[in-house]
């Protein structure tokens, strides 16, 4: 996955698997979660967002299935 520093109060960094339809998302606060079975095009509004915070409340919290993966900042950085 490659990653996206974006700028948001919520958000610190994005990736997404095409292949397995996977985002990562790294918030402000560290934590890294990884939804599943995000489609492509619901990743794409996600960058587009002029408020990614509230894009994320609307469209894919609560509706993907999730891990928590770190509360580091190791994932999104490619130090894992």
């Amino acid at each position: 996955m490659n990653s996206t520093a974006v700028e948001s109060a919520t958000l610190a960094g994005l990736a997404y698997d095409h292949a397995h339809r996977t985002l990562q998302l790294e918030f402000r606060s560290h934590a890294i979660y990884r939804y599943f079975g995000v489609p492509a095009p619901v990743y794409e509004a996600l960058l587009a967002a002029t408020s990614k915070g509230k894009y994320f409340s609307q469209a894919i919290r609560g509706n993907f299935p999730y891990l928590r993966v770190s509360s580091t900042t190791a994932g999104l950085r490619g130090d894992d």
